[in-house]
């Protein structure tokens, strides 16, 4: 099966649909620097995504152009797939007032992927976001709309927000998933179509919930994903080394704990910080027995997770929080990798869901087989 990618940035939702059985054949990405990490991971990774089917801006590209540097026609393709630049609806992002207005021009990325959608014509498509996107805010006007653009492009349409952690990811990060297929292809009423879900893996306490599930395996932790990390492997890094302003405060807090362990309310002697007068991550460090927190692409630098040595993590350990593979080249500078890995799809959840579709595919074409054997 193959698979078009758009906003691919280093490749995280690509590596889940590759090991789901879906060749990347083309692909879009802004970043340069992305686009040399997909490369540099190309005969290893991406092997049938050749030069010419790289394309730097979805906003001047026409799905043809997608197509033909792939080799296939319309309707062809088995998966489009692609998260949009979330910074337009990411909590991180509304302490900027046109973001709360939801003026900001990023959104209308959602646009160009439905345009790519009708113009590719593929036979599924999954939409991957922060789990903002469909909050009862200034949001979901952009939500709905690109909901009613992909039934109008003739697809089902499906959503739900899944925690990495559910599905074996060693990380809290609850994404936005949107997955369909095209209309022609179902046996069902679009309109009663729903996607059938992947079961979760792994289950355990979040905010969201008030129990779990105690018959599945917890969640994995973030000392169990960095276990068996040589020190070649897992090299010290210069910005690794925590100095400044707030540098003695961080080597006090516990692991798993962050700035409000400094505050009178938690019976701190000599308060640093005033009760949540900091965003939730300031100082805050790994729980070596709990998954990480979400991994941010561009963090502040009092932001964390920290490593509960009271360092920055390391990219080796970035990348086995986001379940990367070890030998998974990132290029550019540190500050850029952390972009490319915080800002993609764990390629263990992609992987998890896409699996989810290819057997919704799977399912359709056995049934139209079905009704196209001659009676007996």
């Amino acid at each position: 099966m193959r698979g078009i990618s758009l906003f691919s940035g280093a490749g995280g939702l690509d590596l889940g649909c590759e090991a789901a059985g879906f060749e990347t054949v083309a692909a879009v990405e802004l970043d340069g620097v992305a686009r040399t990490t997909m490369l540099a991971n190309r005969d290893v990774y991406f092997p049938t995504l050749d030069d010419e089917a790289i394309f730097s801006d979805v906003t001047k590209t026409q799905p043809e152009r997608m197509l033909d540097a792939a080799g296939l026609d319309v309707g062809e393709v088995e998966l489009l797939h692609g998260g949009p630049p979330c910074t337009p609806f990411s909590k991180s992002g509304y302490w900027l007032e046109y973001k709360r207005q939801g003026a900001d021009p990023k959104a209308s990325l959602l646009d160009e992927y439905v345009r790519m959608l009708a113009g590719i014509r593929p036979k599924a498509f999954l939409m991957e976001n922060v789990y903002g996107l469909a909050y009862r805010n200034q949001n979901r006007a952009v939500f709905e709309r690109f909901a009613e653009g992909v039934r109008s492009a003739g697809y089902s349409f499906d959503h739900r927000v899944l925690l990495a952690a559910d599905y074996g990811v060693p990380q809290l990060r609850q994404r936005l998933i949107c997955a369909g297929l095209r209309k022609d292809l179902l046996n069902a009423a679009p309109e009663a179509w729903r996607f059938t879900w992947p079961e979760p893996t792994h289950s355990g306490p979040h905010e969201t919930r008030k129990g779990w599930d105690e018959s599945l395996p917890l969640h994995r932790t973030t000392s169990e994903a960095l276990v068996g990390l040589s020190a070649s492997e897992n090299p010290a890094e210069p910005e690794e080394i925590v100095e400044g302003t707030y540098a003695i405060e961080l080597r006090a807090v516990p692991p798993g704990d962050n700035y409000l362990w400094w505050t009178a309310e938690r019976g701190h002697p000599h308060p640093r910080f005033k009760w949540r007068s900091r965003y939730w991550s300031f100082l805050l460090k790994l729980d070596p027995n709990r998954p990480a927190p979400t991994i941010q692409g561009q963090p502040g630098p009092w932001v964390g997770p920290f490593h509960w040595e009271s360092r920055r993590l390391r990219t080796a350990e970035v990348k086995r929080l986001m379940t990367f593979p070890d030998d998974f080249v990132v290029l550019g500078t540190r500050r850029e990798q952390q972009l490319q890995l915080g800002n993609a799809v764990p390629p263990l959840l992609a992987e998890t869901v896409v699996r989810a579709i290819a057997a919704e595919l799977r399912a359709q074409r056995a049934v139209e087989d079905e009704l196209l054997v001659p009676a007996q």
